[in-house]
């Protein structure tokens, strides 16, 4: 099947989202320092410091998307370890015009950096980031969840 990756218009992408749920994929690179967030420019989780994430395009394989999410969000060519997990989340903000909320089905992947040496470019959705070993205070809860999940800290608190 061939990859539509094509912009939605505004009216025409509101208007989906208002009905039904957006799938995404994310990626958690992990690295010796543990794992990246990435501090969000744009909603939803504006603010907050997250994993990198986007849309599924329709025909895309879900690896495929890890590894396209990595090149563009973070400027990296990734090797997908495996899955964390499919998650669902509600969110009560979206950056598009007429839609006050959004549900994302999130299916995240553990990734590696091919070259560890390779600087990390972030793209326009993030303005910096860190690595976290999972018991920082003040974690996202959805950030929590997945760092739960991967046995990276105790409990969901």
């Amino acid at each position: 099947m061939e990859i539509r990756d094509e912009f939605i218009p505004a009216e025409e992408f509101a208007a989906v989202l208002s009905r039904v749920p957006q799938v995404c994929v994310e990626v958690v690179l992990e690295s010796e320092g543990g794992v990246l967030l990435a501090h969000r420019t744009n909603e939803p989780a504006r603010g907050e410091w997250f994993w990198p994430g986007g849309r599924l395009y329709k025909g895309e394989e879900l690896d495929d998307a890890a590894r396209r999410v990595a090149r563009e969000e973070l400027g990296i060519k990734v090797t997908v370890e495996g899955r964390v997990g499919v998650y669902s989340h509600f969110w009560d903000a979206s950056r598009i015009d007429g839609v006050d909320s959004r549900h994302t089905v999130n299916v995240v992947f553990r990734v590696s950096q091919v070259d560890p040496d390779a600087a990390i470019e972030l793209d326009e959705q993030h303005d910096d980031y860190r690595f976290v070993t999972g018991e920082e205070d003040g974690l996202h809860e959805y950030v929590r969840e997945y760092l739960v999940d991967m046995r990276l800290r105790e409990d969901g608190d």
